[in-house]
């Protein structure tokens, strides 16, 4: 009895087992995507679109006739749906998933291990599962190129609404219910929605500043905006509101209505007058204005104001149902009209896409002239433009006035009609008049033809235009010839891109941007959304720790430098002018240090201080010798000293006992040196002293600037034979040759202590030229090789 009990249960076991086995070895995928798209598992996203609008056109059940055309088309559309999404194609990569509501193949919530099936609704939560989603989120789902690419780009037309959430947010389940009757509302009026998982796109979270779930933020324009209020559905539509740029639409009554209707001109575009009972702009007429704020201009009248009933009466409004009125070149008569109650989303899109443009509108940018006249696609689409090419001077306006009354009257799809100024479009209304000298010409009317996005067009000269009835005579029998033969534009021309005519307005729109750029500012510290304020603050804060600390160590450089002055001004040598050395050269930047540090250019620094100098930077070389060493680099150091706070400047000695080749080589390189040092050579063998000689060494650019010292004597005031690098080339030659004697004169004798301390006299003045760029540079095609610094045994 007890082994029949025992039995019992265990057949149940081996029935349930033998069956779920089984279903685990029969289950497998409805189909396979890579295989029905013709792609390999390997492929781009980029090549499974081109695959799959091939192939939908090609299977599209309009197109084919075969009886299994439509399921496969299906099947195609299927295929795409999981291979363009991210998070699809992987769960298909790893578990053959096909559908949303069951993961793995036609199995229920289960993982495959061979042949080993674990169902795991047993072990079901309702959190960390990407598979028990809200399938009304997964809709909505973003990804980050999916966001770059799309969202972005249609923010400038619709704002987006986005959820920030996680699979393990409890607080998220708590605004379910309100973020789902807000979509619902929110998406027939044609605002974006958008859900981001922070955990499966961490990287778009971080993108959009998103640290915390959940969260809601709006998207216009490509900005992004935090909603810091209690998630309620009131709440939740002023924030999409308030994330609608202001001045969209104009408040009209009896008193502006003149002048808003008469502005159509100026801004070149239609405008639209909604006139409603309800006091505040309905939010659908708001985003209708911002995605066609670009054609059309925006107006709204309260039919309960007592300011607007004449405007009511004019135009004869029925008060029990909204009323949307177009006005284009007359306004006095609407081009036309739309009238309901509830007026619907996809309503009111095809009545502005269809009043876009005015009669004759002016060409006023590329983007206009690319919509109203398009490039010729097929033979059955081609669109004739008809263009009066004129002037803005009052002169015209019978003309202009005549052409717009001709436009009114076509009814023909395929020709539109617009105007240019000349003045405005010269290099356009030249090659369409065939105008060579640029000068102003009577107006004219021009059919054309665009052929391609380059600019090639065909057109044909029809008239000259004054308005009158032989004018429009001749354009209409011009007109009803081309609808019978195109053949009859008979010049080709390449275009050139439009004018702007509205950049000006750059200045004004950027003023609006900096207006609502500073109002968000403000909403965010007035919420403490400090997160997302943290990179503004911290830019502000450095701002002022910077100004705040270049004014307090500028005072007391100041005040240091001052004292410093008094010592070096009586210990300072004397120079011609009887100012001091150090005091002849200011630099931009007070010395940071008591001293000058001056290095030796030897075959150890010579890369570093010289060959891969960085750019900008320059080496002042100071030629010695070692009897000179001491007196140089003293009197070297004074009259440097006040430029040693120039970060581009650094200070070396070269001792030419030891690498006298390295100096012979380097003027050698830079011809115009050696042709002054042969000057003064004349033609004698003897060695020239270059002791005393300063090189201002740009190794980047491979130029030297040459400082050539003075010899002083018993008279200093008498001695002005200095060559600043050849700078007083205005000499003539023979008073050259005269010092010569006398310097070759001076050579001749011993050199006394007194004597080279004053060939570097006049180097602060050298200096200051240096930093004014106002000293001749001599270019070398390389500086001398590294064999030429290490000094010979």
């Amino acid at each position: 009895m007890a082994g029949s009990k025992m039995s019992l249960p265990l057949a149940v076991v081996v029935v349930v087992l033998s069956v779920l086995l089984t279903g685990a070895a029969h289950a497998g995928p409805e189909m396979d995507p890579y295989k029905i798209l013709g792609v390999t598992r390997s492929a781009s996203q980029a090549e499974i679109k081109k695959v799959y609008k091939r192939l939908a056109k090609e299977w599209h059940p309009d197109k084919n006739k075969n009886p299994g055309a439509e399921d496969m088309f299906i099947k195609i559309t299927k295929s795409y749906e999981i291979l363009s999404s991210e998070d699809k194609r992987a769960n298909y990569d790893r578990y053959g998933q096909t559908d949303d509501t069951q993961p793995y193949g036609s199995g229920r919530y289960g993982h495959r291990h061979d042949s080993f099936y674990f169902d795991e609704s047993f072990f079901n939560f309702p959190f960390n599962s990407k598979n028990h989603r809200d399938f009304a989120d997964s809709k909505y789902t973003l990804h980050f190129n999916q966001y770059v690419n799309d969202v972005v780009p249609d923010s400038y037309k619709r704002p987006y609404l986005i959820k920030i959430t996680s699979d393990w947010c409890f607080s998220c389940i708590h605004i379910e219910p309100v973020w789902k009757e807000v979509v619902q509302e929110m998406e027939n009026l044609g605002v974006g929605i958008g859900v981001v998982d922070v955990g499966y796109e961490r990287r778009l979270a971080n993108h959009l500043g998103a640290h915390r779930t959940p969260s809601i933020l709006g998207v216009i324009n490509g900005k992004v905006t935090f909603f810091h209020y209690a998630v309620a559905k009131e709440h939740l539509r002023q924030f999409v509101e308030d994330l609608l740029p202001q001045r969209l639409v104009e408040r009209v009554t009896d008193k502006n209505d003149l002048q808003f209707l008469n502005s159509w001109h100026e801004l070149n575009k239609p405008h639209v007058l909604l006139f409603d009972q309800v006091p505040v702009v309905p939010l659908l007429y708001k985003l209708t204005a911002f995605a066609y704020k670009d054609y059309l201009q925006f107006g709204y009248v309260d039919q309960g104001l007592s300011e607007t009933a004449n405007l009511q009466k004019q135009f004869n409004i029925n008060t029990y149902a909204p009323t949307m009125l177009v006005f284009k070149e007359n306004i006095d008569k609407p081009a036309d009209i739309i009238q309901a109650k509830g007026m619907k989303k996809q309503i009111i899109d095809e009545f502005m896409s269809n009043n876009k443009f005015l009669l004759a509108p002016r060409l006023v940018n590329q983007k206009l002239f690319d919509e109203l006249c398009p490039v010729k696609q097929f033979h059955r689409r081609r669109k004739y433009c008809v263009l009066l090419i004129t002037g803005d001077e009052e002169t015209f306006s019978f003309g202009n006035q005549a052409f717009l009354s001709f436009a009114s009257t076509n009814i023909k799809e395929v020709v539109r009609f617009a105007y240019v100024y000349q003045r405005l479009q010269q290099p356009l209304c030249d090659i369409l008049m065939q105008n060579k000298d640029n000068a102003q010409s009577p107006p004219q009317v021009v059919i054309l033809e665009r052929r391609n996005a380059a600019g090639k067009a065909m057109f044909k000269s029809v008239t000259a235009w004054n308005g009158s009835e032989e004018d429009k005579q001749c354009l209409l029998e011009e007109l009803e010839r081309l609808q019978k033969d195109p053949s009859i534009l008979i010049h080709d021309a390449m275009l050139p891109e439009l004018n702007n005519e509205f950049a000006s307005m750059f200045i004004i729109r950027w003023v609006y941007a900096s207006y609502d750029y500073l109002s968000e500012v403000i909403d965010d510290i007035l919420h403490n959304n400090w997160r997302e304020m943290m990179p503004l603050l911290s830019l502000i804060f450095s701002a002022l720790f910077i100004l705040f600390g270049t004014v307090v160590i500028q005072a007391f450089s100041d005040s240091s430098e001052d004292k410093q002055t008094k010592p070096k001004a009586k210990d300072g040598t004397k120079t011609e002018n009887g100012s001091p050395g150090t005091g002849n050269a200011p630099s931009s930047r007070p010395p940071k240090k008591n001293f000058v540090e001056v290095t030796e250019l030897t075959d150890i620094t010579y890369m570093s201080n010289l060959v891969k100098l960085r750019p900008g930077h320059m080496n002042i070389v100071l030629v010695l010798t070692d009897g000179s060493k001491n007196i140089l680099l003293s009197k070297f150091a004074k009259e440097v000293y006040s430029f040693t706070g120039s970060l581009t400047l650094h200070f070396s000695f070269l001792n030419i006992d030891k690498h006298s080749e390295w100096m012979n080589t380097l003027l050698e390189y830079a011809q115009d040196t050696v042709q002054i040092d042969a000057d003064e050579d004349d033609g004698g063998n003897h060695k020239i002293d270059y002791t005393g000689y300063v090189l201002a060494l740009n190794g980047h650019k491979k130029y030297l600037c040459l400082f050539k010292p003075v010899y002083t004597g018993e008279d200093l005031d008498s001695k002005s034979s200095e060559d600043e690098g050849g700078t007083s080339g205005g000499r003539s030659r023979s008073s050259s040759r005269d010092e010569h004697v006398t310097r070759k004169s001076t050579r001749s004798r011993s050199m006394s202590t007194l004597q080279i301390h004053h060939k570097l006299d006049r180097l602060g003045l050298w200096m200051e030229r240096l930093m004014e760029g106002t000293l001749p540079r001599y270019y070398i095609p390389s500086w001398p090789g590294l064999d030429k610094i290490i000094s010979g045994k």
